[in-house]
């Protein structure tokens, strides 16, 4: 693995938690929203991640642990899931959007929960970030030394 490609694999991480915090805002902001329905009502979404391995050039490595010795070379969101825990019901007939039994559905999202991953992402944010600029220091030393 090169230097250089520090700057790919941070750059995916960033991006993946730019996508993370983007589905915890989304829950925080839905997290009071009302519906006279199941099917109507929101639930907490969350990505799913994946690591994304380099290809061999040499497939034929004859390795027996072949993905053990591979190198990660970054990570991918492969989707965004719906959380399908129950919702929160409850009796509460004199709300406007109360069904015809005055239930009313609130999502299944913990604001507390919500925050805790917030604040988990910025951080990896952040961390990615700085490998990134050590990296750039890095390569900038290396520039000086021919001097």
């Amino acid at each position: 693995m090169s230097l250089a490609s520090v700057f790919s694999i941070a750059g995916t991480g960033m991006s993946a938690q730019s996508t993370r915090l983007n589905t915890v805002a989304s829950n925080i902001a839905n997290a009071e929203s009302v519906s006279s329905s199941i099917e109507q009502t929101y639930r907490a979404r969350h990505p799913v991640f994946a690591t994304v391995f380099q290809q061999s050039q040499n497939s034929g490595s004859g390795s027996l642990f072949a993905e053990q010795d591979e190198a990660g070379s970054g990570v991918q969101v492969l989707g965004i899931v719906e959380d399908q825990s129950n919702l929160d019901m409850r009796y509460e007939p004199s709300h406007p959007a109360a069904n015809a039994d005055g239930y009313v559905f609130y999502p299944n999202v913990n604001v507390v929960e919500e925050m805790a991953d917030m604040i988990s992402a910025s951080r990896a944010f952040q961390t990615n970030a700085e490998m990134m600029n050590t990296a750039k220091t890095m390569l900038q030393k290396v520039l000086t030394l021919g001097q």
